[in-house]
């Protein structure tokens, strides 16, 4: 790019002058100049070369070095001297970064340099340049065959001191075959790399059929061909990305579950997803682990080396079923990532979005091109060869009567007009008979300038018959490519699955039937689903994870919806649960998954109860922190979430809970220990852009702690804790306290309601409460059981202090009305 102003010269005076420049105008001019010599200079690749300026003069500057395959490998700092020095004007560290990216297997479908030394991996940087070595790697000679044909256009180098091609004669489709990435101002592209049969293929069928549709292309190229192999899960994106330039698919690593010991079962992955190293995958497995939103994984062993390749090990712990681990990881880490295609590139000097068929059409079209200026250049050669061997026949025919005139000619000047005008030789034949050896005079070179005359002319048609029939010049273009293919192709490594999201190691969703069944939600945050619609047992021996905050009758195919803190309703789907075996005791979520495996919260917000997604239903209530309720419709849209209350500022929600026919009575409880029960019939239903109503009138100070919905005629109990308000949660286990719910009168919605506990010394809040039917079962943090006191007729009294934290307490699950 040409200076934008050049200095002025200094007054001849001596005297210097303030020129007054507006800033708005200069920050626009420079900005643009800015954009222009990132997206032109930088970022984007040729569509026709598929390289960027910084690639294209590193494979010019190697290949002036004469790096070739076949030449010893040479010191990486040396090219980078070099390219920076003749042709790429910026830091060696860009320069270096751009030459080890061309010679990363991974990186790269088919790598254009063959490096020497460590060119770094997919979790590591490269050594060095002054520790490396590189030569051209022979799909690199592909790309600069034929340069010196005058086949495509040079240009100044940055001082004008040397020239460089504006563009390479790529001999296959570069762009295609090995992708590209980068990020210009305004624009980025991203482009995935393909197998090269395959490319070339749909190009040959594009130069055979020009008018071929886009399925047509596709059944040469269904897909991306990745370095590292991988699966590919879901071809639509990938129709719209060969359609339109933009889509994105899913790449699956490559996983079979085998008996790594005696003892152990274990998941060996083989084939990662695109520039995903294992030391990613290994960090992101301990950071789940250790935040118990992963289970069944006891050992992760990168197994990785030179001669067995990529086999990273994952030790399954028993009683875990290695599949639905599988699954989890899928869901959790980079095992399964997402890959977007932007198909930007220059097509003659402008950014344009191109789909499979425009990328190729920008390279058959070039690459036509290539071969005719390469074809014309070729002739001209051989017709001047021709000329001046015809010539040379002419002479030796007379060969004494050639010597002799030359003899008696005063100078070379003289010699060369009588060759002309006495044989009616052109100058230049003249000049090359001046320059004759007399070992060329034998009875054998004659022999061999006779047929090279011969071999010369039928060459000429050839040539001639390629540039007068453009069939023919396709043709040459075609095969020429299919060389290329049989030379460098190499089998496919990608799958290719049809699949949009069913797991490839779990039962699929169509062998399960759709039968009744129960989805539960414990207060440690595990999911599960029974595997019979029979009521829930409320007898029994206790168990970890027994304390059900949510439980929802469905069926396997069913969907209920998670409610958040921040007033959000959660789509999960009862078959991706894990199945409970029949449940002949009081329900154990043991077997559960956590509930992060399902659903992706933002930080901060939490999960509260689960409720069903029926169309017939009264609605569901809410109750926030500010005393607000809500009674929402069931118009629930088909989305995976959506919002159920307008919050206002610093609110959130604290409960929620699914009417059965509302007649049910709406329960707050404060932290000042007031206790609020009225009819739900109180509160009118409204659409999900509501806000609420007034619920619970608050002290200043006060907010509330537990909010549900309670059957006035069962047996309830109200399970209050009290606690220091200054204390961490769960460091100290508090006073509890239960009392029958009938104690509590009801009250008038938006009124303060009644006293529920007394607090003791040191104790000023309650930290937990609940109300709900018999008999109320408590949890730890861990799920274990807690014992609860025993009932008290007081609905004011104080509680009984307990050793353990409670951290959750739940409630048998009603039978089907």
């Amino acid at each position: 790019m040409s200076p934008r102003s050049s200095t002025p010269p200094p007054p001849e005076d001596g005297v210097g002058r303030v020129v007054d420049i507006d800033v708005e105008d200069e920050m626009r001019t420079a900005f643009l100049e800015y954009s222009y010599s990132v997206i032109y200079s930088r970022a984007l690749p040729d569509a026709r070369d598929g390289l960027k300026p910084v690639q294209r003069r590193i494979l010019y500057g190697m290949s002036e070095l004469g790096l070739r395959p076949d030449r010893p490998h040479v010191k990486s700092s040396r090219v980078v001297g070099e390219v920076m020095g003749k042709y790429h004007p910026h830091g060696d560290g860009a320069i270096y970064d751009a030459l080890v990216r061309l010679a990363q297997p991974f990186t790269m479908r088919l790598p254009l340099v063959d490096g020497h030394g460590n060119f770094g991996s997919l979790d590591d940087g490269p050594a060095a340049s002054r520790y490396t070595e590189a030569r051209m790697a022979p799909a690199a000679l592909l790309m600069v065959t034929s340069l010196d044909e005058e086949t495509v256009d040079f240009v100044p180098n940055y001082d004008d001191s040397l020239t460089q091609p504006g563009v390479l004669p790529a001999a296959f489709p570069n762009l295609l075959v090995n992708g590209a990435s980068g990020i210009a101002v305004g624009m980025a592209t991203n482009m995935a790399p393909h197998n090269l049969v395959e490319v070339i293929g749909a190009a040959r069928h594009l130069l055979e059929h020009p008018d071929c549709s886009l399925d047509d292309l596709m059944r040469f190229v269904p897909g991306p061909d990745l370095p590292g192999g991988g699966r590919i899960v879901g071809l639509e994106g990938i129709r719209d990305a060969y359609l339109t330039g933009r889509g994105s698919f899913r790449t699956r690593a490559t996983a079979r579950i085998e008996k790594v010991t005696a003892r152990r079962t274990g998941i060996v992955v083989t084939e990662l997803p695109y520039l995903v190293g294992p030391e990613k995958v290994i960090e992101r497995i301990k950071v789940l682990v250790q935040g118990k939103k992963l289970q069944g994984i006891s050992d992760v062993k990168d197994l990785t080396d030179r001669k067995n390749g990529m086999r990273l090990v994952i030790e399954v712990k028993n009683g875990f079923h290695a599949e639905a681990v599988l699954e989890q990881l899928y869901k959790l880490t980079p095992m399964e990532d997402s890959f977007g295609i932007n198909a930007v590139a220059l097509v003659d000097g402008q950014p344009q979005t191109l789909g499979l068929k425009e990328l190729l059409r920008v390279f058959v079209d070039f690459r036509t091109g290539v071969v005719r200026a390469r074809t014309e250049y070729r002739l001209a050669r051989r017709r001047a060869r021709l000329h001046l061997v015809e010539g040379l026949l002419v002479a030796i025919l007379d060969i004494d009567e050639v010597i002799q005139l030359i003899r008696s000619s005063d100078d070379a000047a003289a010699a060369k007009e009588r060759l002309v005008s006495v044989f009616d030789l052109s100058d230049a034949q003249a000049e090359y008979i001046l320059e004759l050896q007399l070992r060329r005079l034998t009875k054998f070179s004659r022999i061999e300038l006779e047929a090279e005359r011969d071999e010369l002319r039928r060459l000429i048609e050839e040539l001639e018959a390629i540039l007068a029939d453009e069939t023919l010049l396709r043709r040459t273009v075609s095969t020429e490519l299919a060389d290329v293919a049989k030379a460098h192709g190499t089998p496919r490594r990608t799958v290719l699955l049809e699949s949009a999201g069913t797991p490839l190691t779990r039962t699929t969703p169509l062998e399960v039937a759709d039968d009744p069944c129960w989805v539960l939600l414990s207060s440690t945050g595990l999911l599960a689903r029974t595997s019979d619609a029979d009521p829930v047992p409320t007898e029994g021996p206790r168990a970890t994870h027994d304390a059900v905050v949510g439980a929802v009758r469905t069926t396997a195919r069913g969907d209920v919806g998670l409610v958040t803190s921040r007033g959000r309703m959660v789509r999960v789907s009862a078959l991706e649960l894990p199945a409970l075996p029949p449940l002949g005791a009081a329900p154990s979520l043991s077997g559960g998954a956590p509930l992060a495996v399902f659903v992706d919260l933002p930080r901060g917000e939490e999960p509260l109860t689960i409720v069903p997604l029926d169309d017939d239903g009264p609605g569901v209530a809410l109750g926030t922190a500010q005393g607000v309720v809500k009674r929402v419709t069931t118009d629930y849209p088909g989305r995976a979430d959506w919002e159920a209350i307008a919050l206002k500022d610093g609110d959130s929600v604290v409960g929620a809970a699914a009417l059965r026919d509302g007649e049910e009575d709406l329960v707050f409880v404060t932290s000042d220990a007031q206790l609020l029960r009225f009819p739900a019939s109180a509160v009118r239903p409204q659409g999900r852009a509501a806000g609420g109503m007034a619920g619970v009138r608050l002290a200043p100070g006060a907010s509330v702690v537990f909010f549900g919905a309670v059957d006035p005629a069962a047996d309830n109990v109200v399970v209050t804790s009290s606690g220091s308000s200054g204390a961490l949660p769960g460091t100290q286990g508090g006073s509890l306290k239960v009392a029958p719910y009938a104690e509590y009168p009801a009250k008038g919605r938006g009124t303060g309601g009644v006293r529920a506990h007394r607090f003791l010394r040191g104790e000023d809040a309650l930290v937990l409460a609940w109300v709900g039917a018999r008999p109320a079962r408590a949890a730890g943090p861990g799920g274990v059981a807690v014992e609860l006191p025993a009932a008290t007729g007081r609905r004011d009294g104080s509680g009984t202090p307990q050793a353990s934290v409670v951290a959750g307490v739940g409630a048998p699950v009603r039978p089907p009305a």
